[in-house]
């Protein structure tokens, strides 16, 4: 295990490493100026002594100074705001995107695996056609459709949620419901197909024919080796959650991580980019990191092949 552990932390830092010089060379690449496109609209004496402090004129040297403040957590000045850093940004929205994320997640879980067991024991039924149509209905639909027509409906005719906003417990449904049912719906429908593959399994039918309970034979064998595929896409899925969907913090007005990612993008503010992208991809590994181990813990026939 803890061989593991140090095998995958070394190719995440190589792979961090990757990300890092893919990012910073089509950031240089894209044409445009971070100082005449954010809201500081500053004079060109201005502009030039900020390109010298931080060596913007220079790829080289603002590669190894960006990636030198990065090893120690401090990413620089955000150009896109004025009198803010990266550093400040990220500690501020990246929480909101973090806790939007995991309730969102959680809530997938929660309702995602239990309707997928449901709809795998209840093959060809009323009730695993209904899901398999919500489930294509989940995964179709873009949560700028689903979230504007929450809005509708529970916001502006039955006013029992606020309009958007961020703060209080009534601000919460909404949203996470919007980023949840996409994750939900590829929940179920990998715990159904995995669930349909296992029940048919020798292994089953020898502990049915041995008198097991069908509680037992579902959720002790046939759910556990079922659950590995949910377990590998909950790693990549929590990390997009969790570092923010500009769609769904536009629509509800939650200001996450992921409207500063795009207005760093559109503003060309070179900073911003890379910091919130070394974010999204050192979070992505350290759940991916949690993958492998879970993965070795419930089956450690398969921890030799991670």
């Amino acid at each position: 295990m803890i061989a593991l552990i140090a095998r995958r932390i070394i190719q995440g830092v190589m792979t961090l490493a990757c990300i890092y010089t893919l990012t910073f060379l089509m950031v240089i690449t894209v044409p445009g100026n971070p100082f005449r496109q954010s809201e500081r609209n500053m004079p060109p004496e201005a502009e030039r002594a900020l390109r010298v402090r931080y060596n913007m004129d220079n790829n080289w040297a603002y590669f190894v100074q960006f990636l030198s403040g990065a090893v120690r957590l401090d990413f620089g000045p955000a150009f896109t705001y004025s009198d803010w850093t990266c550093n400040q940004i990220i500690a501020q929205a990246f929480p909101v995107s973090a806790m939007l994320g995991f309730l969102a997640i959680l809530l997938a879980v929660l309702i995602g695996i239990p309707v997928g067991v449901i709809s795998a024991l209840k093959r060809n039924s009323w009730f695993d056609f209904t899901t398999l149509g919500l489930v294509l209905i989940g995964i179709s639909l873009p949560t700028f459709v689903t979230g504007a027509g929450l809005l509708i409906v529970f916001a502006v005719y039955l006013q029992a949620a606020p309009v958007g906003g961020w703060g209080t417990l009534a601000h919460l449904p909404l949203p996470v419901v919007t980023l949840a049912l996409p994750f939900m719906a590829y929940i179920a429908r990998l715990t159904r197909v995995g669930m349909l593959d296992v029940l048919s399994a020798d292994f089953i039918r020898t502990a049915r024919a041995k008198g097991a309970s069908q509680r037992v034979v579902v959720w002790r064998h046939a759910f556990k080796v079922a659950f590995l595929p949910v377990l590998s896409y909950l790693g990549p899925a929590t990390a997009q959650a969790m570092t923010g969907s500009f769609v769904v913090e536009k629509v509800f007005a939650v200001p996450g991580l992921g409207q500063h990612f795009v207005n760093a993008a559109l503003n060309l503010d070179p900073g911003l980019i890379m910091s919130s992208v070394l974010v999204f991809a050192t979070l992505l590994i350290l759940l991916n990191l949690v993958v492998d181990v879970l993965y070795a813990l419930i089956d450690p026939r398969i921890s030799g092949a991670l």
